[in-house]
């Protein structure tokens, strides 16, 4: 059996603004980074293989939390959302015009315009999930965690998740063959001791 943990990058200035990065490569900002280097791994995950997202603020959250460089991992990149990519989903949600709606009600097919579905990710991230061959760390994004998460749960992006992604957590998968649980709780990164 592998275990793998997903872990959240930090907050960047479009995430606190409440635009839609997908595959833009926003960094981290300045208080990221210092909360970041506060936290390390539980004791538990110090030897896991560590990888991440290209993107710069996967890459850099791992090198901030494990010390180490991230091996990059193409099938961890954060989900396409094509035309909407900067866009704030308040204003997407508020237009009418507009096919933007919640996650509860995407299914595995929704899917932005010009961008990825839910299915899609399943598609590139079960094949390499299914092939990890040691416990393995993956810094990556929210929509890539959804996806996992909805495998190892059984949710299908219909109705409300039986979780919620949290940053400074791991959430755990057990792998089995093609056997997928998860943990019940995500587990807390801890304080760096002076």
């Amino acid at each position: 059996m592998i275990r793998l943990a997903l872990l959240r990058h930090g907050h960047t200035a479009w995430n606190r603004a409440g635009r839609i990065q997908g595959r833009t490569d926003i960094p981290l900002d300045d208080d990221a980074r210092a909360q970041l280097g506060d936290l390390r791994l539980p004791q538990s995950w110090e030897h896991a293989h560590v990888v991440a997202s290209p993107l710069s603020r996967a890459m850099e959250t791992a090198q901030i939390v494990t010390g180490q460089t991230a091996l990059a991992e193409p099938a961890l990149m954060e989900m396409d959302w094509g035309d909407w990519e900067g866009a704030h989903g308040i204003d997407l949600k508020a237009d009418p015009d507009s096919t933007f709606r919640d996650i509860e009600d995407w299914g595995w097919g929704y899917c932005p315009p010009g961008g990825e579905s839910p299915g899609d990710l399943r598609a590139r991230l079960q094949p390499w999930a299914n092939a990890l061959t040691h416990d393995t760390l993956a810094v990556c994004h929210i929509g890539v965690m959804r996806v996992l998460m909805g495998l190892a749960t059984g949710w299908n992006f219909e109705g409300p998740a039986p979780f919620q992604i949290k940053r400074n957590r791991l959430f755990i998968i057990h792998i089995d063959d093609t056997n997928w649980r998860s943990d019940p709780s995500p587990v807390r990164l801890e304080r760096r001791t002076p």
